[in-house]
């Protein structure tokens, strides 16, 4: 497992090492633009995770999602974390749980 001191460094490791697509989480699955792209819960796995905390303040909390889709995309999707985090549906929610 690999260990980060930032996101920009999670990010830049996980693209050296083929995770090159961007996701973006919407309600009820994860999308890319370019190449357009669209995964359901059921139609991608989280191969690593990394979890960032500001210091003092809640709003600095950062997730980074390397993810694998079912037909070999690799892409990686960054969060907030907690409070900040964007409305999921419960599919989602469970799907993007940070395991301890």
């Amino acid at each position: 497992m690999y260990t980060y001191d930032t996101v920009t460094e999670a990010v830049n490791n996980l693209r050296q090492r083929g995770y090159d697509i961007d996701f973006n989480q919407e309600y009820d699955c994860i999308a890319c633009i370019a190449p357009t792209l669209s995964l359901q819960p059921n139609e991608f796995e989280i191969t690593e995770v990394y979890r960032f905390e500001g210091p003092s303040d809640p709003a600095d909390e950062a997730v980074v999602y390397a993810i694998e889709s079912k037909h070999g995309e690799k892409g990686i999707l960054v969060d907030g974390f907690g409070p900040s985090s964007d409305t999921a549906s419960e599919a989602m929610v469970e799907k993007l749980a940070v395991r301890r």
